[in-house]
């Protein structure tokens, strides 16, 4: 091989190696159970609110200030702290994803991402060949 490949083919070893470290996020979902495991790493955790879906928000008193109780995908309850305005139909979203850490028995969270149900679900229709 020519000293010219092999300098080439360094080069190339380098930027993929600077690209997989600059995207290096690459997080998968998460319990709070493993959360806990781990308080000073930030996770995503993927959840539903729990049982009447109350959120504690008084803008009055902080309006950066946010809290309710989510259950994970492996059916622990916890606590959210979300230090922001109160996600706009919260209280309506299929599922929660939150970045964020545990601190104490809290989830201390910086992001929160909602999948909200779909207002055409009720007009969907199956559409097939009759064969």
């Amino acid at each position: 091989m020519k000293k010219t490949h092999i300098v080439l083919l360094v080069l190339v070893a380098a930027a993929v190696c600077v690209i997989v470290s600059m995207f290096g996020d690459f997080s998968t979902y998460e319990t709070f159970g493993t959360a806990a495991q781990s308080p000073a790493k930030q996770f995503h955790v993927i959840g539903v609110l729990d049982g009447d879906k109350h959120v504690d928000y008084d803008p009055v008193k902080d309006p950066n200030h946010c809290s309710f109780l989510v259950k994970d995908k492996a059916g622990n309850v916890k606590r959210v702290v979300f230090n922001g305005t109160k996600p706009t139909d919260i209280e309506k979203s299929e599922q929660i994803v939150m970045k964020g850490h545990m601190e104490g028995d809290e989830f201390r969270c910086s992001q929160i991402q909602m999948k909200c149900p779909s207002k055409y679900k009720k007009d969907q229709v199956a559409v097939g060949n009759a064969s």
